[in-house]
């Protein structure tokens, strides 16, 4: 039996999950805590006082991730903007803190071996002024980090123009515009006015079609209804279309989503196909369920979504995830379009997303199928991008 035809065994693993995230956590601000307040504070109020600070984040912390949960998405905000903010500076003080290690413990053996009178004074002293110096430059290093990196998730994305050739396109469909945007997220962080900024940037563009793949939201219709209703706005002449990313099953009803959008005037492809025409001539779009559905008993379903297509024109397959580029490139699909990777949002996690990920953003080829990654318009978590811009991308075909 797989953990797919197994509820019980999903609900554990995704505890195990919890924990183990929160144990690394716990962890990390241990170790923040050593750094940054007991190396650099004698015993006393002032290492109380920022001790307690420390703490009081820790939990915010643990609410963000676990209270929303239990709570609407809405009422979660007030807490979750500190939760993550402080989940995107912990991530980036333990990076620097970690690189400048060696410069530390390298500095220590040289102070040790240093004569001192009288003995252990001006030692420690030279090592409370390291330690000291240390927190100030990582302080200064991770602030300008996130700062700027909050700057460039909350702005607008970029707009980026992707010409694409493919095979067996009818010369009548050559400049083509197919606006993709992905990853949308909205959220207790991201509302009414993210959905408006990122609509006013696909129209503005005038694109044929518009893509959306996936993750659009991480909570209910009611929670979120109104901050996704601006997409009935979204202007194409061959009309919005959508596939379910893996946050799309976190909800407690996945089809309620489906029929909102479908009142919002975008067109949900459930593993299925339709053609797109202009004048005599056409391509396939084509839809898959996200690897999440399985949880569902909705998984993508290459057979059905690929019934009818005619293979003497070009097939067009929006899924959410680029891991199914090898599945695609197996059944002859000549272009891809996916998100999910988020570009990696925070350098240098884009490695760690590369693991698992066949490309991360932009255009590449697995064997004869051509794969587009868009590195979304929102962001998940921190409200942080670091080294990977939200984008709208608008691919143009040619023949």
């Amino acid at each position: 039996m797989s953990l797919e035809d197994d509820p019980a065994a999903l609900h554990k693993l995704a505890g195990m999950f919890i924990v183990v995230l929160a144990a690394v956590l716990a962890l990390m601000n241990i170790y923040l805590w050593k750094r940054l307040v007991k190396d650099t504070t004698g015993p006393g109020r002032t290492r109380r006082i920022l001790t307690i600070v420390l703490s009081a984040l820790a939990l915010v912390l643990v609410a963000t991730l676990v209270v929303p949960r239990f709570v609407d998405v809405p009422r979660s905000g007030w807490y979750a903007w500190p939760g993550y903010l402080w989940f995107g500076l912990l991530a980036y003080l333990f990076l620097t803190l970690l690189v400048l290690e060696p410069v530390r413990l390298a500095l220590r053996r040289w102070i040790n071996g240093q004569p001192t009178e009288p003995p252990d004074a001006p030692a420690l002293n030279r090592r409370m002024f390291i330690a000291r110096t240390s927190a100030v430059a990582a302080g200064a290093a991770s602030v300008g980090l996130v700062g700027v990196g909050a700057a460039t998730a909350l702005g607008p994305p970029d707009l980026l123009t992707v010409p694409v050739r493919l095979r067996r396109l009818d010369p009548a469909l050559r400049g083509f515009r197919i606006a993709v945007v992905s990853d949308i997220h909205l959220g207790p962080l991201a509302g009414r006015a993210h959905t408006e900024q990122i609509v006013n940037t696909i129209n503005a563009a005038e694109p044929d079609l518009v893509a959306i793949v996936g993750d659009l939201v991480d909570g209910t219709v009611s929670e979120l209804g109104a901050a996704a209703a601006p997409l009935r706005d979204l202007s194409a002449p061959e009309g919005t279309f959508f596939v379910t990313g893996n946050h799309e099953y976190f909800v407690d009803d996945t089809a309620e989503w489906l029929t909102e959008l479908e009142r919002l005037g975008i067109q949900p492809l459930r593993n299925e196909n339709t053609a797109i025409r202009r004048g005599g001539a056409a391509f396939d779009l084509v839809g898959v369920n996200d690897i999440a559905g399985a949880q569902r008993d909705d998984p993508p379903d290459f057979d059905r979504a690929l019934a009818g297509v005619d293979t003497s024109r070009p097939t067009v397959l929006l899924a959410h995830q680029p891991v199914l580029v090898s599945e695609a490139a197996a059944r002859g699909v000549d272009l891809q379009l996916s998100g999910h990777t988020h570009g990696g949002q925070m350098w240098p996690f884009h490695y760690v997303v590369r693991m698992v990920q066949p490309s991360i953003a932009g255009l590449s080829t697995v064997d004869d199928t051509q794969l587009y990654v868009t590195r979304g318009a929102g962001f998940w978590g921190p409200p942080v991008r670091i080294g990977a811009p939200p984008d709208v991308t608008v691919l143009s075909l040619e023949p």
